[in-house]
């Protein structure tokens, strides 16, 4: 990808010492945005900066947060509420689990849901507000396929995914109207040191089911590129995600009802 000297305005983008945030924030600055990077690991960051400001030229910052810190969490959404010149958000950071629920430590599935769920939303609310208020934005969230797919790994893992996935699709409809982009991205097995961290290293993984990193954040730029509002990069027709999400909307109109559906058997207005 060629660097291009258009001016973007600035992208946070969140887990960036390494993996997929950090090819997104290679990608972004390419594309013309200056960064604001987010991770723990400042040696990383500031290695990640040096380089990416020398071959692109873009203005790079650095921030060194523990996103499941209280402190550090406010930090970062009081930079999000603040910095105007923020006009994108890549909610990267997560972490995953491998084990069965029975295997699991309770304490590790709270953290996970912390940080998955509880800075993601944090970090959402706080830019949001802005965003209307300047009059666009765009907010990318990196879910998971096991959204969709929950039996494939961690259910916990699997739950704070789909709520990602939910919590794109809610900001679509609350904030079409208001110029600001949503996209949930939904990658399957990708060559990172997730799969080390979630209990199960990716070697152990079937080669044909694992993506090359930097092909699926290329992926999902593709897929923004193309509007769309949930990405899964390896999926092979689109049409198949149409179908089911066709099927999610025709349960609306009868997801909520005066009376129980006849196939219960229940007698309306029966005495107890």
């Amino acid at each position: 990808m060629s660097v291009t000297s258009a001016k973007q305005g600035t992208a946070l983008v969140t887990g960036a010492s390494s993996g997929i945030g950090a090819i997104y924030a290679d990608r972004l600055a390419r594309r013309g945005y200056d960064l604001i990077l987010v991770a723990r690991k400042r040696e990383r960051l500031d290695a990640l900066a040096k380089r990416l400001a020398s071959e692109t030229g873009r203005s790079i910052e650095v921030v060194a947060a523990d996103l499941n810190d209280k402190a550090d969490l406010a930090r970062i959404e009081q930079l999000l509420r603040t910095d105007t010149s923020i006009t994108l958000l890549v909610n990267n950071a997560g972490v995953g689990a491998t084990a069965p629920l029975l295997a699991s430590d309770i304490d590790k599935m709270d953290d996970m849901i912390t940080l998955n769920v509880r800075a993601l939303t944090h970090l959402t609310y706080a830019v949001a507000p802005g965003f209307v208020a300047r009059g666009g934005g765009t907010i990318i969230n990196i879910a998971s396929i096991v959204a969709v797919s929950p039996e494939l790994l961690n259910g916990v893992y699997g739950g704070s995914k789909a709520f990602v996935l939910a919590f794109t699709q809610s900001l679509k409809h609350e904030l079409a109207d208001k110029n600001v982009r949503v996209q949930a991205v939904l990658p399957g097995a990708t060559a990172t040191d997730f799969w080390q961290l979630a209990g199960t290293p990716v070697e152990h993984l079937p080669g044909q089911i694992v993506m090359r990193a930097e092909d699926m954040v290329d992926a999902a730029l593709a897929g923004f590129d193309q509007g769309e509002l949930v990405t899964i990069p390896s999926l092979p027709d689109a049409a198949d995600w149409e179908a089911y999400e066709a099927a999610r909307q025709k349960l609306k109109p009868n997801l909520s009802r005066q009376t129980p559906a006849e196939r219960y058997g229940v007698k309306i207005g029966a005495a107890a």
